[in-house]
Parts: C-alpha cells; structure tokens; sequence
C-alpha cells in the first residue's frame, strides 16, 4: 500500500521547488512513519539546492530538521510506539558498521551510502511521482506531510515540548551546540569568536553563553542578526560590512580562546583564523563548497594553535537530544528568538529565496 501526501520536489540544481502530490510507500523493517509537523530551512537543504555540495541526486525531496507524530512502526522496532512525538535526525546509524561499532554512530557507513544514493539504508526510494522515482534526503525528506525514515534516527521527545521548536533541535541546535561543547569544548570564563549568525551560528553563540564563557563576539553583516546574537548571549556584536572584523576583535580583546566559523566561506576562514590567540583553537562548522581548497597563514601554528573540522556538532542524538529539550523547557536555550518565519508549503521558495539572500534566522515549514 502507499500514502499520498503533499510535498515539495526539488527537481535539480538551481530548479524552483514544485509543490505536488506524491505516494510514499510503507515502513518496512527498522523504519517508521511520521507525520511532519515543522521542518526548518537550513543551509544544508540549500547547499543542495544550488550546488554547492553534491549531497543527493534529484529529483528529490529535500528537508531533514524535522519533528513530528509516529503514525506507524515496521517490524523489529521498539523503542517508539504510534503516538510518540520525535525528533529526526539526519544520523541515523545500523549499529553494525565500522563506525558505528567504534561508537562512532554520526559517521554510519550504511547511512552514509544510503544517503549518497538517495535512498533509505537499501538505498531504495519509497517515494514516487506517477509511478517515477523521486529520491530521499538524508534519510529524512521531511519536506513533506509523512515521512518513512530509518527508526534509529528518531528520538522521542516528552509531549509538551512545541515540536516547530523541537524540530530545530534536529539540526541546527545539534550542531551549533554540538560544536561548543563536544568538539571544540568551550570553558568557562573563555573568550569566543563566532563568525556568522545563522542558525547554527546562533546556537553557537548560545552553546557558548551556556558553557559559560566571559565574551562572546559575534561577526555578521546583518545589524538585524547581530542583534538577535545580543538576545541570545552574545556580549559584542561586529559589524564585518563596516571594517575590518580581525583589526576590531583584536583591539577589543587581543585574540579568542575558541573561534567558530559557521559560513563555510574561504574569505571567513582566513579572518577567523587571524583572531585565534595563543593556544586557541578555530572549528570549522560551516560546510564548504565541495573540492575548495584553502590557504592560510602558518605562523600562527608555532603558538600551538589548532583548526578542527566539525560535523553535526560530534552529538549523540540519544543522549543531546533530550539534554537540550530540557534545557528548553527551562529557559537555558532559546529557540522562540531564532524562529524568523513559519511558513506553509506553498511558500517555500520565497523562503529559500531569503535563506540564500542571508535575511533572517530560521524559517520554519509547518504543516497544521
């Protein structure tokens, strides 16, 4: 049997997303369906869209930081029932491979594979538009009113968490958090540099007020964004259309003890390096285009300075997850703040279209 839902195709590269009629197909084995309630717009969904990074074939119905209702669950799953609010995650893992045997579960071969050939862990597609494939995201593809994805990508959330907020978590708050406390581990009374103040780069920010950090620069070229850096726990804002954003933070503070990047830009990298101080670290969080190559000065290497990569913040879903629903329904993260616009189906485009002009912070697709 299949389901026919409303979602939105993305048929290739620099291609309007169409919104149409589609039929998903059952959970089967390990996988369960979920009705989408909020899927936010992220730079990932939009990396694809325009090529910057070759992340699944089209056509294809993007999407992945998602939460939403389990309406079904397919044989050999236990740990969520129907009725079950989730979070869904773009890590999924088979608890098999190498990676995920080393404890390593972010980096699941199979999912990996899955992903790559546009496809659930079989790499088959349970998608189709009169009777032609139509290719998964991240195993996620929650662009869409349902959703089949692999069970060990979904986390269940208590039932009073929003689940438009909750959905952020999937992604961009993993990440940006993620980034501060597992890779880069951010201490308290530190100072931090915090190059772009997009989704993640906000959770970045908050991820350091929360870890404890004395100052907190946040480098953007939106005065809307630096301002909402402020509300979130930035203590300085630097406007990088003004000046010289490396000159500013070294007059205020010298050099940063943690530095984050969260553009994905050459130009960004080489300044965020240039204020790393004396046995500081960059973390690179930002996804750059695939195949650029960087240069950067090597002096500063002598002062024990690192530079790391970061992908999804290093989080274990299992336990973060539920971490930081906590720390929200306490009051320590803020997610309402971060929320710019939530839109319906039919609106996409246009959000995207502000997405890549960089206005506002998250938008978020929600289904009533």
């Amino acid at each position: 049997m299949s389901l026919s839902m409303k979602a939105a195709i993305a048929p290739g590269v620099n291609q309007r997303i169409v919104v149409a009629d589609v039929e998903l197909g059952d959970p089967r084995a390990g996988e369960i369906l979920v009705k989408i309630v909020a899927s936010g717009l992220c730079a990932s969904d939009l990396n694809a869209l325009d090529g910057k990074r070759n992340l699944v074939p089209f056509p294809a119905i993007l999407g992945h930081e998602a939460a939403g209702v389990v309406i079904q669950t397919g044989p050999g799953v236990d740990h969520v029932v129907p009725g079950d609010h989730v979070v869904l995650s773009i890590v999924p893992s088979c608890g098999t491979c190498k990676y995920c045997s080393m404890g390593k579960p972010n980096f699941c071969t199979t999912a990996g594979n899955a992903m790559g050939a546009g496809g659930l862990f079989d790499k088959e597609s349970l998608l189709t538009l009169n009777g032609e494939r139509l290719n998964h995201f991240l195993c996620v593809s929650s662009f869409a009113e349902y959703a089949v994805v692999p069970a060990s990508g979904a986390v269940v959330i208590p039932k009073d968490m929003p689940l438009d907020r909750a959905a952020l978590i999937s992604c961009a708050v993993l990440t940006g958090y993620g980034a501060v406390m597992n890779t880069a581990k951010v201490t308290k009374g530190s100072r931090v540099v915090v190059f772009g103040c997009g989704g993640v780069g906000l959770n970045i920010i908050q991820g350091a007020r929360i870890a404890g950090a004395k100052d907190i620069i946040a480098v953007d070229i939106s005065e809307e964004k630096l301002e909402l850096a402020k509300t979130v726990g930035a203590t300085m804002g630097v406007n990088a259309s003004t000046g010289d954003p490396v000159a500013a933070i070294r007059e205020y503070m010298g050099g940063a003890d943690f530095v984050f990047e969260a553009l994905g830009r050459e130009e960004t990298v080489r300044q965020a390096w240039l204020t790393v101080d004396a046995f500081g670290s960059l973390t690179l969080v930002g996804l750059m285009k695939s195949g650029t190559q960087l240069s950067i000065p090597a002096d500063p290497f002598v002062n024990d300075q690192l530079i790391q990569g970061c992908y999804f913040g290093a989080s274990n879903i299992k336990t973060d997850v539920p971490n930081l629903v906590g720390k929200y329904m306490n009051g320590d993260l803020l997610l309402d703040e971060v929320i710019s616009d939530r839109i319906s189906i039919d609106q996409i485009n246009e959000a995207f279209d502000q997405l890549k002009n960089g206005e506002g912070a998250r938008s978020v697709l929600v289904f009533e």
